[in-house]
């Protein structure tokens, strides 16, 4: 049994393209990543899921391991799951972690509690094929963000839905005292990969365009674990510009300290 980080990586995203390769620290974003999920106890495996030659040439580069996958293939998650059939990862014993491409904080623990909880769930008597991770967030501007999405729970952590509308949404109107924002990591259950992309895009995932939702209208349970953090990913410029300047004043600090 091994556990496997697999790194879904596109380079044509909508909202900054080419952001995996902006090297503005020295390194380029998918670098970042890839060094933070080698920090991750226990880890056997970090494999980069490409979707060209350019991305593959960057990950390679700075002695990655990297697998080309189908430049069409529509979700990070459908990704993860062609890379897991090409390295021939055992859908029998092997547990994989998709950590987005473009989360350069990433707290390395944060994936050792999702291979723990999946861990837990070997068994499969509570029905859970895939974990992932939210936060507790009080703020009602993240409430009413689409670009933020929630998830409630059942009572014993399994998730009821995801969306990017306010959720949930008190009969008021007014924002809850608190709600969850999901953390957009996944750890998968052997199998689990390959169910998904057995499956067609479900209704819900292609109105919410929320990929898990795939696993739970085919009745698939998500476990997941509320964590203290979960730093967001790039999604623009100033995203972007935000990692650099708070990388470039930790490198600062360090060098202060020598």
């Amino acid at each position: 049994m091994a556990h496997v980080i697999v790194i879904p990586a596109r380079l044509a995203s909508e909202r900054l393209p080419g952001k995996l390769l902006r090297d503005d620290t020295g390194w380029p974003l998918i670098r970042h990543v890839h060094a933070r999920c080698q920090e991750v106890r226990g880890v056997d495996r970090v494999v980069v899921a490409v979707d060209g030659p350019e991305l593959r040439e960057a990950v390679e580069g700075f002695g990655g391991e990297a697998v080309l996958t189908d430049p069409a293939l529509p979700t990070g998650t459908d990704r993860v799951a062609e890379a897991a059939r090409v390295l021939g990862l055992d859908p029998g014993h092997d547990l994989v972690v998709n950590v987005q491409g473009d989360e350069p904080e990433i707290d390395p623990h944060n994936v050792e509690i999702l291979f723990a909880r999946l861990e837990r769930s070997r068994g499969g008597n509570d029905g859970i094929g895939v974990a992932t991770l939210a936060t507790r967030r009080e703020d009602p501007e993240g409430w009413l963000d689409p670009n933020r999405v929630k998830v409630v729970l059942d009572r014993r952590d399994r998730a009821l839905y995801f969306s990017r509308a306010p959720l949930p949404r008190p009969r008021s109107g007014e924002p809850p005292e608190e709600w969850l924002l999901h953390v957009g990591i996944y750890g998968f259950l052997p199998g689990a990969l390959a169910r998904f992309r057995a499956l067609d895009p479900s209704p819900l995932e292609g109105t919410e365009r929320l990929e898990q939702l795939r696993f739970l209208e085919e009745g698939i349970g998500i476990g997941v674990e509320v964590v203290e953090e979960g730093p967001g990913g790039i999604d623009t410029e100033a995203d972007y510009a935000r990692f650099v300047s708070r990388f470039r004043e930790s490198r600062a600090a360090a060098r202060s300290k020598e």
